[in-house]
């Protein structure tokens, strides 16, 4: 079934994507969120001190992160700019299993890439704790993340964050709203994890979370964790979900976390001492 006005939808959606640089790494996608100079963007996307951005039209910007939440995976950036072709913002509460969703971003270097699915639904998956997702089976890659998943009218409704099986997942737009009320949080370990079951000398599965990349010069960095190791853990709870890695974050100000984790031999774990909400991260400090 065509829909009328598609490809004006889809152009007017562009426009309020751009092009997202963080510390020389690999690009991302954020949508203008206000046209006085809001971006709204993963903040896996907007990772450490270095953010540059380019809009539709060609123009650059260095960007100043306004907010961070890694528990949300959300970041808001300000650039200097006015009159920007920012996002129409729905409601994401209405948003309905089988309805049209389209998403726009800048995978593998393609800029303004479009494609287009349906809705499979909308609440919490298995495994990622109780947050609520727009599902949709619309296909990201690598440089989707941040970028805008609408509806057939092209009003925002999620901001596409990754894929769990064949289902790409975006934070819905009103948790975003929350987000944006609720202001800065400084819980920044600099991580990116991977859910992983792992068997020990017991002979019980397990849960943890692997360490894929740690981010330089981050509060994970600094507290001497490794790329492979295996995150188990507060001393009081056991991790069950990605969830409750969020949870442990949340808080503001000065704080320890205190974290177990594996590394090589799975019989032996580790403790470390993380300092959170400080602007001095060489405080954080490591234990055998």
């Amino acid at each position: 079934m065509a829909v009328t006005g598609f490809g004006e939808i889809t152009e007017k959606l562009r426009r309020s994507t751009v092009v997202i640089q963080a510390g020389g790494r690999g690009g991302g996608s954020g949508v203008i969120w206000s046209s006085e100079g809001s971006i709204i963007t993963n903040a896996h996307v907007a990772r450490g001190t270095q953010v540059s951005l380019r809009l539709w039209d060609g123009r650059e910007f260095d960007a100043t992160v306004a907010c961070r939440d890694p528990r949300r995976d959300l970041a808001a950036l300000r650039i200097n700019a006015t009159n920007l072709p920012s996002a129409f913002v729905a409601d994401s509460s209405q948003v309905r299993p089988g309805e049209l969703a389209i998403a726009i971003g800048n995978p593998l270097g393609f800029v303004g890439a479009l494609t287009t699915g349906v809705i499979h639904a909308v609440g919490p998956v298995r495994g990622l704790g109780s947050q609520s997702w727009v599902q949709a089976d619309v296909r990201l890659a690598p440089g989707n993340s941040g970028g805008p998943l609408a509806d057939a009218r092209g009003r925002l409704i999620g901001i596409n964050t990754m894929v769990a099986g064949r289902l790409a997942l975006a934070i819905p737009s009103n948790m975003v709203r929350d987000f944006l009320s609720a202001g800065p949080s400084d819980a920044w370990l600099g991580v990116t994890v991977h859910p992983v079951r792992i068997r020990r000398s017991n002979a019980v599965d397990g849960f943890g979370l692997v360490l894929l990349e740690l981010e330089p010069r981050s509060a994970a960095s600094y507290a001497s964790l490794l790329p492979g190791d295996i995150l188990l853990g507060t001393e009081e709870r056991a991790f069950t979900s990605l969830g409750d890695l969020s949870k442990v974050l949340e808080g503001s100000g000065p704080r320890l976390l205190r974290l177990e984790f594996l590394r090589g031999d799975y019989s032996r774990v580790r403790r470390v001492t993380i300092q959170l909400g400080d602007e001095n991260p060489l405080r954080s400090l490591a234990a055998a």
